[in-house]
Order: structure tokens, then sequence, then C-alpha cells
């Protein structure tokens, strides 16, 4: 019989999968036929768990299931199917001798996007499977756009933060760490106090990234304070230290301005409240506005501990660092007064954290030795990191990422494929694990998988970052659920890679 019914896809090098499941093997077979040589690769399971494990594996791009199967009928396959992230997206049409309009109720209810009745009409099945691939095809096409659009404007919003940063940094030399240092402990308070009771309104997955992004900005004001004054190797005069206290007003005036014409981006809304209020004080002491207790936003108070600690462990020009110690004894001295006390608790428990942040992004020897840290640590490098297995099947992005690692003193083991690095994994002992996802002879997805089999809940679980070109191949809940702790887009950006790491530790 001639099929006239075309496949889905216009690009010949792009094959959909289709998964088809029936515990008849007549039916399996008739289906097959049904559908053989329309360019389409077919997948065959007969019950439930093994439909399951290869939409897990396979990721097909649709499902033609059963209902009437022995121990897991194809209303429950559908039920897993949509409640589990990574294959709630394909479609599934239900194929049954159930022709009842509460079944078919039912059937769509669970998800299921058409019916074929048995016994079915091939005509009708290349149709169905060609129509709804095409409109999973449409679908696919506009996330991604969505998702490109949404990317391109991440990276305005990193470009606007990291001029603007770097415009500060050109005003004040001794910014730099402190920015990045800043950043980190913003997040780890954040982070570790999203779920309290009087943060769960102002704090969330979402809100933590924007402050993330945003905490860079926390000083911005500095650009427009005196040179004389900024710049001033020892103590400030009153009138200097008014001066330079006008920098949260210069600060929240220039953002405001950026926000506006920028349409009111929520990133530079949290920057404008951090800059604006991270120097006011718990009792109402503080500077400009004099506000008190919670009628300082979340994120100022948060920048307000995390600019003081920074401030204590860092060498300025009029000041050696202080121990991690000392500064920790003057944040708790400062409990109720400077801080919010729900705050301080949440440093305290994370000392640990806020020492291997302070260490990672140290600008001097002396420093690091205050932290208990080794002195003569090439710039940039985390004494937490010293050994990465780098994986990639590309040689010159191989080459090019190795001579990254390399150039910090990292110490770097290099593998071709996942099968390679999981040999050197069971051989070897690594801080880090750098993995690219498309490999051949054993992909990214299953060397991570084989790690975590073989740490067997290891604690801490190795961090393992996936790395990729594209965030349409991953995201970071895709990557979690995968295994992978992480993920980063090439080319590698060393910074974020410390920060993440350290974020795999906090």
């Amino acid at each position: 019989m001639a099929h006239n019914t075309t496949p889905s896809h216009s690009n010949p090098e792009v094959e959909d999968k289709v998964l088809l499941v029936d515990d008849n093997t007549t039916n399996l077979q008739l289906l097959h036929e049904t559908l053989d040589g329309l360019g389409y690769k077919l997948l065959i399971a007969k019950n439930g768990q093994t439909a399951l494990a290869i939409a897990q594996k396979a990721g097909p791009s649709l499902i033609l299931l059963d209902i009437m199967m022995p121990e897991m009928d194809g209303y429950e396959v559908c039920r897993r199917l949509k409640t589990d992230k990574n294959t709630a997206h394909i479609p599934v049409i239900f194929i049954t001798a159930l022709a009842d309009d509460e079944d078919e109720a039912k059937g769509l209810g669970l998800g299921a996007v058409d019916y074929i009745t048995k016994p079915i009409n091939p005509e009708l099945v290349r149709a169905r499977v060609h129509n709804h691939l095409e409109l999973k095809r449409h679908q696919d096409q506009l996330e991604n756009l969505v998702a490109e659009r949404t990317r391109r404007l991440a990276l305005t919003r990193a470009v606007t933060i990291e001029s603007l940063a770097t415009l500060a940094e050109y005003r004040d030399p001794e910014t730099g760490g402190h920015i990045k240092r800043t950043q980190n402990y913003v997040k780890a308070l954040a982070v570790h106090l999203k779920d309290h009771q009087r943060f769960r309104s102002a704090l969330n997955d979402a809100v933590i990234e924007l402050l993330y992004q945003s905490a860079p900005l926390h000083d911005l004001g500095k650009v427009g304070v005196r040179d004389d004054v900024l710049l001033k190797p020892g103590r400030l005069t009153e009138e200097e230290f008014e001066e330079m206290k006008k920098h949260t007003i210069y600060g929240e005036e220039a953002l405001r301005i950026t926000e506006q014409k920028l349409g009111g981006d929520s990133f530079l809304h949290y920057a404008r409240e951090i800059a604006y209020t991270h120097q006011e004080k718990w009792d109402g002491s503080g500077y400009p506005q004099g506000l008190k207790g919670d009628a300082i936003p979340a994120p100022g108070r948060l920048m307000a501990l995390a600019d003081v600690y920074d401030a204590l462990i860092s060498k300025r020009v009029y000041k050696p660092p202080f121990p991690h110690e000392k500064a920790v004894e003057i944040i708790v001295e400062g409990k109720g007064k400077h801080f919010d006390p729900d705050i301080v608790d949440a440093f305290l428990e994370l000392e640990d954290t806020f020492r291997n942040i302070a260490l990672t992004f140290a600008d001097y020897d002396e420093e690091r030795q205050m932290l208990g840290g080794a002195s003569g640590t090439q710039p940039g490098k985390d004494r937490l990191i010293e050994n990465i297995l780098l994986v990639e099947d590309n040689e010159i992005n191989l080459e090019i990422m190795h001579s990254q690692l390399t150039s910090l003193n990292y110490n770097v083991d290099t593998a071709i494929n996942g099968k390679d690095a999981l040999e050197k994994f069971r051989n070897g002992k690594y801080d880090l694990v750098l993995t690219d996802i498309e490999m051949p002879e054993m992909n990214g997805y299953d060397l991570a998988a084989e790690i975590r089999r073989l740490e067997q809940d290891a604690q801490p679980p190795i961090p393992i970052l996936a790395i990729t070109a594209s965030e349409f191949d991953l995201n970071e809940e895709r990557a979690k659920s995968l295994g992978f702790t992480d993920y980063m887009l090439k080319p590698l950006d060393l910074e974020l890679l410390k920060s993440k790491y350290l974020t795999s530790l906090g």
C-alpha cells in the first residue's frame, strides 16, 4: 500500500522517534507496518515499565500507547509520564478498543493529546502521527524562540551589570574581589533563609538569582564621589564621610534612570534597592533614610552584613585584614543593632561557606593567611579545587579549556569520551568533573549517572558540571535531575565556575 502521508520533519537529517506501546504482538506489528518507511525511528515496548524506561533514555517525539495492558495500564503509564519533568513534554496518543466518552475524557484529563480506536485505520494513524509531530515541532520552535529571546535578555542584563560594575571598579581599584565576594555571600545567605518564616515572602529561587546578578552594583554610586574622598588612604573627616555617604543616593539615582530606560527590568529594581539601602542599620542609625527593622528591604539587610564582613576581612590602604574569627565577633556584636538578628544567625551557620568564598576570591596573600589559607596561591586559584577531570570529545575545545584551567595551576586530567573519563575517575581522585554532553561511546548523561552510582551516596558528592554550547540542550533544573550539580555554557567563565563550585559545597 502506498503511504501518502509524509513524515513530520523537513530536515532529512532529523529522525523523529515514535514509541509504540502494546502488550499484543499482533497490534505492535500492525502499528510498525503502518509507520515503517516514513522516516521515523520506531521504538517498541510491550509493557508499561519498559515504556517508561525507553521514554527516559531515548526521549521519543511521540508515544502511541495502548490502554488495556497487564500490571500497568496505559492510564498509569501516561500519569507517570506527565508527572515526570523529563517526559511530561512528550505527546501521548492512546490506542484503545474503549470508545466510551468517559474513557476518552479520562485519558485526555491525564494529558493525552488524542485517541485512536481499534481496529486501527492505517491512513488515520499516519495522519494523526504526522499532525501531532508537526504540532510538536512548531511548539518546540516557539519554545526555542522564547528561550533564545530569554538568553539574549540575560546577555543584555549581564553586559549591563558588567559595564556598570566595571565603571565602579575603575574609580575604586579595591572593589574587584569585593564585588565577587559580596555577590556570593548574599546568595549564600538568601538560599539559607528562603524557607525562613520571615523571609519566605521576599525570597524564592528566581529572586535569589536576581539578587546574585544585581549585587555587584551595590557600590555603583561611588563613581559620583570625589576622588580626594574615595581614594583617601586614611580616616575620613566628618565632612568627607558625609560626602562618602552620598554614594547610596548616587547609586539609586543612576540605577533608577537605567531601569526606566530599560523598561523596568526586575534585576535593576533589586540592584537599586540594594544600592540605596545596604548602609541602613537594624536599629535605625544607618543612612541615607534612617530606616529601621523590617522597613529595610530584605536585599539591603542581606548586603549590609555581607558588605561589613568583607570590609573586615579585606586588606585596605588604611588597615590590615582582620582574622575571620575577629570579623565574626564584630558581626555578632552588631546583632540587633547593625544587623537583622535572623541574618546574623544564618551567617553563623554559614561561617565555613563565608570563609571559603573569601579564600576563593581573596586579593592578597595576607588576607589568605588571616583566613587560615595558604599563602603564595596563584591569583584566582581556589585552594578547594586542586584536581579536575575535563571531558570533551572536540580536540580544539579540549585544548582551549585545558589551557584555561592549567593557567590557574589546577591539576587537569583530560578524557575524550565518557568511557575514557569513567576509567580515569575510577583510578583517580578529583575535586570537580567538567563534562561535555554529546560524546561518542558514552555521553555526559550516562557518565554522570555512572559516577553517582560509583559514589554510593558519598557525602558530599563530587560536583559534576555539564558544559554545553546552548541553553537549549540543558537548563539548571534538568541538569540537576540528571545527576549533574549544575551546568555551564561554553566558553568557560572561570569566575562563574568557581562560584558554581562554591555553591555546590554550600
